[in-house]
């Protein structure tokens, strides 16, 4: 069978709506949260193995490094917890017109914005 649609194989011409970039950047953040929950799981071992390994990890807080590290895995996991509320409610059945998911995908991003600055804040 012949397909005589147009292909667009240049990604940097498509123009994806809202919804569709939020979604793409939950399936990110989920991946930053999977990587970040060894790194602090790493310190979390290596402070419960012995005081001076507790002490150690007091030290290593104290870096921008990890501090900045710490952070990003935070912010992943916020972005991720509110877009993934997006979804369950979605799947409940609210909100699956597009105007409802343009709107829904705001708010996403403004609570997961305000959440990731007061997050980092705190760390800093």
């Amino acid at each position: 069978m012949k397909d005589n649609r147009p292909k667009n194989l240049e990604l940097h011409t498509i123009h994806f709506p809202l919804p569709a970039i939020t979604s793409i950047l939950h399936r990110i953040s989920g991946v930053i949260v999977f990587v970040g929950i060894a790194i602090l799981l790493f310190l979390l071992a290596e402070s419960l193995r012995s005081e001076q390994g507790f002490a150690n990890v007091q030290q290593w807080l104290t870096a921008p490094l990890v501090k900045f590290v710490v952070w990003g895995v935070l912010a992943g996991l916020i972005y991720h917890l509110f877009a993934g509320i997006k979804h369950l409610v979605m799947d409940a059945g609210v909100g699956e017109t597009m105007q409802a998911s343009v709107t829904g995908s705001w708010l996403v991003i403004g609570l997961s914005v305000v959440t990731i600055i007061a997050a980092g804040v705190w760390i800093w």
